[in-house]
């Protein structure tokens, strides 16, 4: 009988902080700008500069800490981790590896089998590298160090994930945590989140840990999914071959959906830590952690149950609806206005989402004002509009952000509620088509659908569907 295996995942989540400057300097944050245009002679590395901790870095550290159930360290410090690349200038990093700030916390996430605690084993504040460009015309690399110095936190979590899909769920609840607390954008694709894999594999049943490898700097969850898959496979392989994995970082190509090793696994002493001798410690009092918990947000849990209470919404639309903060932000907006939570919950799930896909757009990059859409349903809830010609304008308050009510009013697409003259139209298409009104009479009641949309097409599509299906009745049941 073959071998059973299973996977033993843990990770190591980089989240840039959304902080407007740098963690040791007055330096700018902003994503982008030219090359070393955002540095200075602290996160540059000049020598006898010094840095200054900047409060709001350990305030976002310590609420991401505090809505995942961590622990707070009220004495940590920050240390010095060595090491030599052209995209560190100082030649080290400053960290935290013996008092990290927040410890012992755990995230709750949903699994085939219920729910299930991902364990955090710490949290810990430190400073991000440059970056390192490669030009390949000319076959040279250049630094840039506007990233350099850029505060990160670094969410280790113990090994208790065993599939691509748990992981991603873990992701997923991080991410949403860091986004509801305004922490971090998380946005993957512009690395201000990026994972760490570190994958083992060993028989079912087993009680000892495998031989791991970390995976570094993953910024995708499809990458990272594919990443599970293959390290799995591979490690497998080499134990049904009778050889040993190698404890060592690798590094993925997901163009090539291939893996390949970077370096052997350095330990802690490989870094030489030792407390960083310009930072002094840091204490944070009682009162300053109740402040943060004031401070904090309803999260999406909370949000969830809320929205499913005081709405009345079903799960599905509750759920949807909290995926992403700037959504959740939308709909409350427009509900604010007095609309009906479920007309909003539709038109945000139906022809927004639609919209998004069609544009290949994030959902993080709608920008319409809240009150746009709640002017259009008041033109539908009045009568004004159909919901054909609301679709219309809905897609140019997507596109444009326009003022429904003007548009409707320059481009003629008010509901005709006329009665008789509607009346005469629905006369001529009953007249015009005795097949349907037969059909309609043995049963077939596609044909009245058929009356009402020839109707409307008589009609411009301005005609109120309603009342051309109670004229069509009328005349149908004489």
């Amino acid at each position: 009988m073959a071998k059973q295996y299973e996977t033993v995942i843990g990770l190591e989540v980089h989240v840039e902080l959304a902080t407007k400057t740098k963690i040791f300097c007055g330096c700018s944050t902003a994503f982008g700008g030219d090359p070393n245009t955002h540095t200075c002679p602290v996160c540059t590395g000049m020598p006898g500069s010094l840095p200054v901790l900047n409060k709001k870095v350990v305030e976002y550290a310590m609420a991401v800490g505090l809505a995942t159930n961590c622990t707070i360290t009220q004495d940590c410090k920050f240390d010095r981790k060595n090491y030599f690349y052209p995209d560190n200038p100082q030649n080290y990093q400053i960290s935290q590896l013996y008092l990290p700030i927040c410890r012992d916390g755990h995230v709750t996430i949903e699994t085939a089998n219920g729910p299930k605690d991902i364990r955090i084993h710490e949290i810990h504040m430190e400073e991000d590298a440059g970056k390192l460009v490669h030009d390949d015309f000319t076959d040279s690399s250049y630094v840039d160090y506007n990233r350099s110095g850029v505060p990160l936190i670094e969410i280790v979590s113990e090994p208790d994930m065993r599939s691509a899909e748990e992981v991603i769920a873990y992701l997923d609840a991080l991410r949403m945590a860091v986004q509801y607390l305004g922490a971090s954008d998380c946005k993957l694709q512009e690395g201000s989140m990026r994972a760490d894999v570190n994958l083992s594999v060993r028989e079912v049943g087993s009680s000892e840990f495998g031989t791991r490898t970390e995976t570094k700097n993953l910024n995708s969850f499809k990458a990272i999914a594919r990443c599970i898959a293959n390290e799995t496979e591979r490690q497998i392989d080499l134990i049904e071959a009778g050889e040993k994995v190698v404890q060592e970082t690798r590094r993925w190509d997901d163009n090539k959906e291939y893996s390949y090793a970077m370096r052997s696994k350095e330990d802690a002493q490989d870094y030489r830590y030792f407390p960083d001798p310009d930072l002094v410690p840091i204490h944070i009092s009682d009162e300053w952690i109740e402040q943060i918990k004031q401070d904090q947000p309803e999260l999406r849990p909370e949000k969830k149950k809320r929205y499913m209470e005081e709405y009345c919404l079903p799960e599905y639309d509750a759920n949807i609806l909290t995926g992403v903060k700037h959504l959740a932000d939308l709909f409350e907006s427009v509900v604010d206005f007095g609309k009906k939570p479920k007309e909003v919950s539709n038109w945000l799930m139906g022809d927004t989402m639609r919209l998004v896909k069609e544009k290949e757009m994030e959902l993080e990059e709608i920008d319409f004002d809240a009150k746009h859409l709640a002017s259009l349903i008041d033109l539908i809830e009045a009568g004004t509009i159909n919901r054909t010609a609301a679709r219309e304008v809905f897609e140019h308050i997507f596109e444009e952000n326009i003022d429904p009510v003007a548009y409707v009013e320059e481009h003629g697409l008010k509901q005709d509620n006329n009665e008789e003259g509607l009346r005469s139209i629905v006369s001529e298409v009953v007249k015009n088509n005795p097949k349907s009104v037969e059909d309609y009479h043995a049963g077939k009641t596609k044909a009245l659908g058929f009356l009402v949309g020839q109707t409307m097409k008589a009609s411009k599509g301005k005609a109120n569907p309603a009342l051309v299906n109670k004229l069509i009745m009328e005349l149908l049941t004489k």
